[in-house]
């Protein structure tokens, strides 16, 4: 049975939406499920100032609100009418006569007082924290004169990333961010404690590497294991949305990995992961194995997504790339190991891996060597063309296994804003990799894909890049 929908009925002059506006609405949606203002028309209000469709606008742009319209009756008229489950005041009518109240408990409905709390956060400042990128990228003019190449020049390999179909595999990750409201310390014990205010959810893992890669313009297939659970749901919805070939399959002895963030004051404060880091079974490997070996017609590039949670077996690798190399298919994968022990050494024949420095010292268990001898025995070991290592804020080294090129080089790091560095590998791997699919070189390929991380790190959550935020600094 559906949960009723309770409607919250709020009422008023708004001419200027000032802070104790917003604390009011907030706790008015709280109060139910559904909240409706109703703004006071100009010939209703005692107040000439602002016009009634500029107070009208602000009411709307206010996350808190579902429904809001001009009301050209009095409020009371309108109550009696349509009969809203709660009204909510001010604090400052409880001890006035209010000639609602008698109406409203003719039908049951109920009246609530209130100023809002002192603690108050607003829903629109955590839009802003959110979905907003206010980013400047900064060109290395050194690195694209050393390499021949112009900003310009980058356009047209971006362009053509329609004509890719990209097959991306590995583990799918659901994030939420829950943002709090900090009150204090415990008394009782050196605890602090937080308020949840909101959640955001965000697709991640390999799932937003698809993302990715069908927001830059290509046509993508997505292969994954997930629980039978509502993020399963929600990951699927999303990626349909895009235009996503989604295989899911559903593994009963695990979640769909969710990793939630606790955050205040745009700061994080505590992890939390819900997963299962167990292999798949025999019988899914070989129904993941035979569904992908049927959609491998036509696919220019495979992505491999690897955070070691069980999707991405050894025999699992080894077949697909079998594959890969039959059909001629250009191929690349990132091993992330954060929390846990990854081994980006296990893809064998890629033309890209993009590891971090302590994911390749990982899997070479080598925490001495300096990064270029670090490189050349991952190129041995995997046989891998060519090797990114992602130093954070230090930027990348380039590493160029064809001996009668340049064997290294580095690129800064382009972003100078830095908000959430979760999802910078991801962007790099898959615009570098959708680079070299088109047929761009390894430094034109290195320079889009530290482009794509400058980006994603400007903003909190994992968003799709979009090609237009690509093409956009190219102008």
């Amino acid at each position: 049975m559906k949960n009723k929908k309770i409607a919250v009925f709020v009422y008023g002059d708004f001419n200027i939406l000032h802070p104790g506006h917003l604390r009011l609405l907030k706790f008015a949606k709280e109060s139910g499920t559904y909240l409706i203002v109703g703004v006071n028309s100009d010939d209703v209000t005692f107040n000439k100032g602002i016009n009634q469709d500029v107070r009208l606008e602000s009411i709307r742009a206010t996350s808190y609100v579902d429904e809001a319209f001009i009301l050209q009756e009095s409020a009371v008229a309108y109550i009696q009418k349509n009969r809203p489950d709660i009204v909510v005041k001010g604090k400052e009518f409880e001890s006035k006569y209010n000639p609602e109240l008698e109406i409203i408990k003719g039908y049951g409905g109920k009246l609530l007082f209130s100023s809002g709390e002192i603690g108050f956060s607003s829903m629109d400042l955590l839009k802003k924290e959110f979905f907003t990128s206010n980013y400047k990228v900064n060109h290395s003019a050194s690195y694209l004169e050393r390499h021949s190449f112009k900003l310009q020049d980058l356009r047209d390999i971006v362009e053509k990333f329609s004509n890719l179909n990209v097959l991306v595999i590995g583990d799918t990750i659901v994030d939420e961010y829950i943002t709090c409201e900090p009150l204090g310390m415990s008394q009782e014990d050196p605890t602090i404690v937080v308020s949840p205010l909101a959640s955001n959810k965000f697709i991640g893992g390999a799932a937003i590497v698809a993302s990715h890669a069908a927001t830059l313009g290509a046509k993508v297939k997505f292969f994954s294991v997930v629980g039978e659970d509502e993020n399963k749901e929600y990951v699927k919805n999303g990626l349909e949305a895009l235009g996503i070939d989604v295989f899911l399959y559903s593994d009963c002895t695990r979640p769909t990995t969710l990793k939630q963030r606790f955050r205040a004051s745009s700061k994080t404060l505590l992890r939390v992961n819900h997963l299962k880091q167990h292999s798949i079974s025999l019988d899914i490997e070989n129904t993941v194995l035979e569904a992908l070996a049927h959609e491998i017609k036509d696919i220019d590039l495979i992505l491999f997504s690897d955070f070691s949670y069980g999707v991405l077996t050894k025999t699992l690798i080894q077949n697909i790339s079998k594959l890969g190399l039959e059909n001629s298919i250009l191929m690349a994968a990132d091993s992330q190991s954060s929390s846990q022990v990854g081994d980006i050494s296990k893809f064998k024949e890629m033309t890209l891996v993009t590891p971090t420095e302590r994911e390749i010292r990982l899997s070479l268990n080598d925490f001495e060597s300096g990064l270029v001898v670090l490189s050349d025995k991952l190129s041995v070991v995997s046989n891998a063309k060519y090797i990114f290592t992602t130093l954070g804020a230090e930027g990348m080294m380039i590493y160029n296994t064809p001996k009668d090129k340049l064997l290294t080089d580095n690129i800064s790091a382009l972003g100078n804003i830095v908000k959430d560095v979760s999802g910078a590998g991801d962007s790099l791997l898959t615009c570098s990799a959708m680079a070299l699919g088109v047929g761009a070189n390894i430094w034109e390929a290195a320079y889009l894909g530290s482009l794509a991380s400058a980006i994603q790190i400007s903003r909190v959550g994992n968003v799709p890049i979009k090609k237009e935020e690509i093409l956009k600094e190219f102008e």
